[in-house]
């Protein structure tokens, strides 16, 4: 029985799934897109999520330099983990997560594989047009009557537009 075993092993023993996972990250972030197939992608999902939140996560300088340490014990890649951090993480700082996309790309005709591309979502040109700098991150607020405000301000210009366009038409009369 296989009663709570949530990890896909991908067919291989720990320490080369390890391996697998921190190869696939280091090329994710210094290509951000790789292709390969959908389970190693699902996989790789949620090895490099993580991380890249712990490229955020920076209030001290011992506490920088301590992140940097454990995202490379993860990555093993001195190159990627500085992509990671100088390039990456001011791109993603107003995310709250779901910093990758994994699109379906049909089958591989070798051995039926399903493949898939996944991406670092900031750094599509395609899909993220006006999104090149980090924005700020949305305020949350309790205030009842808040809406309400903001849809009256909104129809008082409104009323007072057709008012103008009304008088400017009798004025060309």
């Amino acid at each position: 029985m296989r009663h709570g075993d949530k990890i896909n092993n991908l067919g291989r023993k720990k320490a080369h799934r390890e391996a697998l996972m921190g190869n696939l990250a280091s090329q994710l972030i210094t290509y951000k897109r790789i292709v390969t197939t959908l389970a190693k992608a699902k996989a790789l999902r949620t090895f490099i999520e993580p991380l890249i939140t712990k490229t955020k996560k920076s209030a001290s300088k011992e506490q920088i330099m301590h992140n940097h340490r454990i995202v490379f014990s993860y990555l093993q890649d001195k190159s990627a983990v500085k992509e990671l951090f100088t390039n990456i993480a001011p791109k993603v700082a107003g995310r709250p997560g779901g910093y990758t996309r994994i699109i379906k790309l049909g089958i591989r005709l070798g051995d039926n594989a399903e493949r898939a591309m996944i991406e670092l979502v900031d750094f599509n040109e395609i899909y993220g047009k006006g999104k090149g700098e980090a924005a700020a991150p949305a305020k949350k607020t309790r205030r009842s009557g808040g809406a309400k405000k903001k849809s009256a301000t909104a129809e008082a210009p409104a009323a007072e537009a057709p008012a103008a366009t009304s008088e400017e038409s009798t004025a060309s009369e």
